[in-house]
């Protein structure tokens, strides 16, 4: 059975985000009183945005960006849905030869509420084809909207989709009118680094993963079960 009741948030970036920042600052050296002024304050102010967000609609989601964790953020996702009870799709572009962790985590859920198809057949420096990657991927986008086009699935997550977009696998054209056919309510998510920017304008929700430091670079620690796959 679906849950539809809602779960609110401050907004990163907002006032209200800001103000929290700022009493965070100050909590040590407030009274018990104004503490406790300053949190209703917060409150109010929550309760009014909320009061003011009524409407929903189906996001086109962008996950990019030199950092890890694009594609760990767009599964927390799928996880979401798939506790919502939604139908899911997962169609993987580029790595579609590496089996990850995540797949044999979500097996429970296939068959029923999800779909995985990993459709690549390798990551680009192990193919060595562009003509064949490119083939692979255009399979790939044509799968996916099926997936897309289908009220049935509520989100669809396109990973590594910005990849096959900036190494010319497909054009940005056919992307964004794939993504014009989508129902009302339902979500597309997008991951992989070098979004292109009329994707990240299209889009309702972006992040853009930073990367400070990763072990890989800096220790010359290779990639280990349970963080990277």
């Amino acid at each position: 059975m679906r849950n539809s009741s809602p779960i609110h948030s401050s907004v990163p970036g907002s006032s209200l985000d800001t103000e929290a920042r700022t009493l965070s600052d100050a909590a040590p050296s407030l009274s018990d009183a104004q503490y406790q002024q300053k949190m209703q304050r917060r409150k109010e102010v929550q309760e009014q945005r909320l009061a003011e967000r009524s409407q929903e609609k189906g996001l086109i989601v962008v996950n990019t960006g030199n950092g890890k964790g694009k594609t760990t953020a767009a599964l927390g996702m799928v996880l979401r849905a798939l506790g919502h009870g939604y139908s899911v799709a997962i169609i993987q572009f580029i790595k579609g030869a590496w089996e990850p962790a995540e797949k044999a985590a979500f097996s429970h859920w296939e068959g029923g509420q999800l779909v995985f198809k990993a459709m690549g057949e390798g990551f680009t420096w192990e193919t060595q084809d562009r003509d064949r990657d490119t083939q692979k991927a255009q399979e790939a986008w044509e799968m996916a909207l099926g997936y897309i086009r289908d009220p049935a699935f509520r989100l669809v997550l396109l990973d590594e989709v910005n990849i096959a977009l900036k190494l010319g696998y497909l054009s940005v054209e056919q992307v964004l009118a794939g993504l014009a056919q989508k129902p009302q309510d339902s979500h597309v998510l997008l991951t992989g680094r070098g979004a292109p920017q009329v994707l990240i304008d299209a889009a309702d929700l972006v992040t853009e993963m930073a990367l400070i430091k990763h072990p890989f670079r800096e220790q010359g620690i290779k990639a280990q079960a349970g963080i990277e796959f």
